[in-house]
């Protein structure tokens, strides 16, 4: 007997759009996505099946479109489900069938709601922000084949069905632009039901629509004054019937053991509550509710992480340090006598003298508090969320005992897909504070911090962040909601993002950076996921933006006279003027509205819209015109020489001349060597300044701002252990003090655009087509590094860099994944083309290790250069 050995790569990682799983998803038709295993050619078709209630059904698609490739089937009805699977076909050999993917349409026509309204408890059944309890009996004739939970809220909300958890998500629906979009989870609750009598619980709290935003009270209750559940259960009978449950006049509303919930000032639970009665809701009239399926993964536990030290401050007392920042809440054990009390407070970093650093929290009061029921408990708060390392356990009573005290950490689910590696620790740690960072900040919206009385969208530092995250985690669900938020609410504002997305409704002019959000996060989803249906569903936000700063700017291309927040935090401002920066901040505008065109112009061209490619690449050329006109002198420098001004210009290719390039680069240089190799830019220039050096001769200089140790500086932090990227440069002085300015925080991923460069220059890893399709695999060692790795699982698979040094010897490991070409080059300058597969080049590398630290000039502080007001525009070419 012959056995046929089969030459055709195998299916893996069969995906259904950008989701982890596909329950309940918002469309009818959605893409496919998957990778190969096991060959380097791509096949010529793959066999797609669909199996259902219907039947199964069999089409055959180009293997090249192995990246969101159209649904090859009747659409999807509400409710249908389907489970997938996939091989590849090449000529007569067949693969093998990859894993299954299921997939599940949620409601996808407002009639399939029914009558689902809004119900919320009675005024006075609980006090305002406490927690309330809504439950519904439901009596079930028969056995259930299949249920489905639809579930939203005004609030946040955790379901219960016969006293088991529903679902592993926390704090849903989360936050979106509520009165434009609130998104619906739908679960799978077959298991949770049986014939006979049933009770939903569904626990209700104030969260982002009716909780404290911010610290200012007008902006409490921003969406409402009262909470609500919208819900509607479908049970599907063994026997072919069925039954629908709604939100109506039947539910029944309590308060519950939650007294308080709140992000900034924390939880408290009395375990001794029982409910006192349980009184009828009032149902709301809310007219058409805007609801929407998740376009990313739902919050959740993703991490439990034990204390690495614990220190006993008293006989009632314990700090725990758990040895990184996260955002998240405790887990403990605790037993007691009825009516004690265990404080949970959270803090960052500690004071000098070893006490929780309270202050940067400002008003939040990050305390969690349980009341015990004289019964051992296991306690984790369900609504409320901290940013903290260290956190102080005490009890106000000698017999109560904690135990297993555990930090649990929250976030978006993302799937990770970026690594990082070298053989300096101290960069390796930079990559993961970055990452960190991420994950404390991705909290079902991009925001600034997890941990103060302002945790919140804003879009600026996902404009410069975004290409970082990219290379970290899967973000494209995750931020393809957010942008639709973006959008409905840019619309409202006249053509500019609101500075915070979701808005709390304070209208805003343009803003550069934060504006350019706009632009820039889309195009990165594009270029980094190959998905033109990004572009598409934001190209009027695109253009509506782009098309408002022309008409400010006007016939001179030149954005000047808005208030700009400019090169924000910027290390010389003032602890308590932020925005007070060196570099002219209508430069910065100017600048990022060039940029803005010329990403326009490009997102126009991969949509196929020519002519509106050609208009917007003049408009960019015009802009760039404009700003060497007004911001260059006649001896080529930048007007008032900043290392911000030069990296933007450099960066974002405004001047077109080799020869002005080449002179802005040896200026920009200059500046860096006045600051002492340290860092003189916020957060418009900060994740420009190393490419700027790079791409123009200047590697060796911009490892040796890597290596500098000297505040401000990215070895800095880290030397002063910081886990996560921090908000200003000197979060931490060098005497372990916390900076006096009123806005300091530990958790702040904007300055963590230093993770891309890690990863594309260091590793060397970047995408020279969508999607990564064409990659880039060149390493640039420098540094004194003798190794680094870097690897990216892409939406192709995994591709990865590892290289090393022995003396003058280069050895680079490259891994490419089928479907891609990759260009490898060699720092001798030699390149190749290569496909899929493992790959070893060798070649000879002297090192050109940077200069050595100048000595100090007298008169700089050890914070970095004395802020210099930006010359008057046009003024002396000295510099």
């Amino acid at each position: 007997m012959t056995t046929h050995v089969t030459r055709v790569a195998g299916v893996v990682g069969l995906r259904i759009e950008h989701h982890r799983e596909a329950l309940g998803i918002g469309k009818s038709r959605p893409r496919l996505s998957w990778r190969y295993a096991g060959t380097e050619r791509v096949p010529e078709w793959v066999e797609i099946e669909a199996s259902g209630e219907t039947g199964t059904r069999r089409a055959r698609v180009p293997g090249p479109d192995q990246v969101l490739a159209p649904w090859p089937f009747p659409p999807l009805a509400s409710r249908e489900r389907r489970v997938v699977r996939a091989r590849a076909v090449a000529g007569t050999d067949v693969g093998p069938w990859s894993d299954p993917a299921a997939v599940e349409a949620g409601l996808l026509h407002p009639d399939d709601w029914g009558a689902s309204r809004m119900v919320a408890p009675a005024a006075g059944v609980a006090q305002q922000g406490a927690a309330a309890q809504l439950r519904r009996a439901i009596e079930l004739s028969a056995p259930v084949r299949r249920a489905r939970l639809y579930l939203t809220s005004w609030g946040v909300h955790l379901a219960h069905l016969n006293g088991a958890r529903v679902g592993t998500d926390l704090l849903a629906p989360g936050w979106t632009s509520y009165h434009h979009r609130l998104r619906y989870h739908t679960h799978d609750v077959t298991d949770l039901l049986r014939a006979g009598g049933n009770t939903l619980v569904v626990a209700l709290a104030d969260g982002w629509y009716r909780g404290r935003l911010t610290a200012d009270v007008r902006f409490d209750q921003a969406y409402g004054g009262r909470t609500g559940v919208c819900a509607r259960l479908e049970v599907g009978y063994e026997d072919g019937r069925q039954l629908a449950v709604v939100t109506d006049e039947f539910w029944q509303a309590a308060a519950s053991p939650v007294l308080a919930a709140s992000f900034y000032d924390g939880e408290t639970r009395d375990e001794r509550h029982r409910p006192a009665a349980w009184t009828p809701v009032e149902v709301l009239d809310t007219g058409p509710l805007p609801l929407v399926a998740p376009q990313g993964p739902p919050v959740r536990p993703v991490e439990t992480r034990a204390p690495v030290a614990s220190r006993v401050v008293d006989e009632l007392t314990t700090r725990h340090d758990f040895g990184q920042n996260l955002v998240g809440v405790l887990r403990l054990r605790v037993s007691g006598p009825p009516g004690a009390s265990v404080t949970l407070r959270h803090a960052e970093v500690l004071e000098r003298d070893g006490r929780l650093a309270t202050r940067p929290l400002r008003s939040a009061r990050a305390t969690d508090r349980l009341l015990l029921g004289g019964q051992p408990h296991t306690w984790q708060p369900d609504f409320t969320l901290h940013g903290f390392r260290h956190a102080e356990v005490t009890t106000d009573h000698p017999d109560v005992r904690v135990e297993d005290v555990r930090a649990v950490v929250v976030h978006s689910d993302l799937r990770r897909t970026g690594a990082f590696d070298c053989s300096d620790p101290e960069l390796t740690r930079l990559w993961e504070n970055a990452r960190w960072s991420l994950r404390g900040n991705a909290v079902d919206l991009p925001t600034d911090c997890p941990q103060r009385d302002e945790r919140l969208g804003w879009t600026g530092d996902i404009a410069v962040f975004a290409p970082a995250a990219t290379g970290l985690y899967d973000c494209a669900g995750f931020l393809s909601s957010w942008l639709a938020d973006l959008a409905v609410e840019q619309e409202e504002n006249g053509g500019a993002p609101p500075l915070t997305v979701p808005s709390l409704s304070v209208p805003t002019g343009p803003v550069a950076v934060w504006g350019d959000a706009a632009v820039v996060v889309p195009w990165t989803l594009y270029e980094r996921y190959g998905d033109p249906l990004v572009l598409e569903r934001a190209w009027p936000s695109m253009t509506a933006w782009v098309d408002l700063v022309h008409r400010r700017a006007g016939e001179a291309l030149v954005w000047e006279g808005d208030p700009q927040l400019g090169d924000w935090l910027d290390p010389a401002a003032p602890p308590d003027e932020p925005a007070a920066a060196r570099t002219d901040p209508d430069l910065v505008a100017t600048a990022w509205f060039a940029r803005s065109a010329r990403l326009l112009a490009r997102a126009a061209a991969a949509l196929g819209r020519t002519v509106d490619a050609r208009r917007y690449a003049a408009l960019a050329d015009g802009v760039a015109a404009a700003f060497r006109r007004t911001y260059t002198t006649p001896a080529g420098r930048l007007v008032g020489e900043t290392q911000t001004g030069y990296a933007l210009a450099l960066a974002f290719g405004l001047l077109t001349d080799d020869a002005a390039r080449a002179h802005a680069a040896r200026r920009l240089v200059r500046q860096v060597e006045l600051a002492g190799y340290r860092i003189g830019t916020g957060f418009a220039g900060t994740p420009f300044v190393l490419d700027a050096l790079t791409e123009h001769g200047h590697l060796q200089v911009a490892y040796r701002m890597l290596a500098e140790p000297s505040p401000p500086s990215y070895r800095y932090q880290v030397r002063m252990g910081a886990t996560t990227m921090w908000e200003r440069w000197d979060s931490l002085l060098p005497d372990g003090s916390v900076n006096p300015g009123e806005m300091t925080s530990f958790n702040h991923y904007a300055y963590g655009a230093v993770a891309d460069w890690l990863q594309r220059v260091v590793g060397g890893l970047t995408a020279l087509a969508p999607g990564y399709r064409r990659a880039g695999i060149r390493p640039r060692p420098g540094g004194g590094l003798t190794a680094a790795s870097a690897s990216l699982l892409t939406p192709y698979g995994r591709l990865a860099s590892a290289w090393r040094l022995d003396d003058d010897r280069f050895t680079l490991d490259a891994e490419v994944p089928p479907g891609v070409v990759a260009e490898v080059g060699l720092p001798d300058g030699t390149t190749r083309q290569v496909t899929a597969g493992r790959h070893t080049f060798t070649t000879r590398h002297r090192p050109d290790y940077p200069p050595p630290p100048p000595a100090p000039r007298p008169g700089t502080p050890p914070g970095g250069l004395a802020r210099r007001t930006p010359p008057v525009r046009g003024g002396s070419a000295a510099g």
